[in-house]
């Protein structure tokens, strides 16, 4: 299964679409915005994929708060289950127990990958934005049996090409 992971899209409706093709070009079965979404035109964009998704609303995400019941958007934090897997999805890292097999999270505009001991991820996919660097990012994130594959993608604001860096983690089975 294979995850797309966007985060801190704010206003910039044209780079989270940049970050959304580039994940669904690389396979991404489902869609994920950890929060801070900026614009109702990037829920569309993301619903106009065809991809299965979620979000939820960040902290400057409050004029998005009518548009819950059009789109697959959510309070934080929000848990859900795919082929089995529970995975806590929110914007700020307030809730960062590990009560889920995939903890995602946003707000910090840095990427992170950590496992625990017990294989858990926590995973913030940096911020798509290019707000505090030139930079936009994506995680598309491939869970297999025993394995958590990251796929960070970044790209230089300015720049077409998306360059890639894997990391893995063991998952506990």
């Amino acid at each position: 299964m294979k995850i797309g992971v966007i985060s801190d899209t704010h206003k910039k409706s044209g780079r989270a679409k940049k970050a959304i093709d580039i994940l669904v070009k690389n396979g991404a079965g489902l869609l994920v915005h950890a929060g801070d979404i900026g614009k109702e035109e990037t829920l569309a964009y993301i619903e106009s994929s065809g991809l299965p998704y979620v979000a939820v609303l960040g902290n400057n995400d409050a004029k998005l708060t009518h548009l819950k019941d059009r789109y697959n958007l959510f309070t934080e934090p929000h848990y859900f289950k795919i082929d089995g897997l529970k995975v806590k999805l929110m914007h700020h890292p307030w809730f960062l127990s590990p009560d889920a097999d995939l903890i995602i999270f946003g707000h910090t505009h840095k990427f992170s990958a950590r496992c625990d001991k017990e294989g858990r991820l926590f995973l913030n996919p940096g911020e798509a934005c290019a707000r505090n660097k030139p930079v936009s990012e994506a995680v598309l994130l491939n869970v297999t049996k025993n394995e958590w594959q990251i796929l960070h993608l970044q790209r230089r604001i300015k720049e077409r090409e998306w360059q890639y860096n894997n990391i893995i983690y063991e998952r506990a089975v």
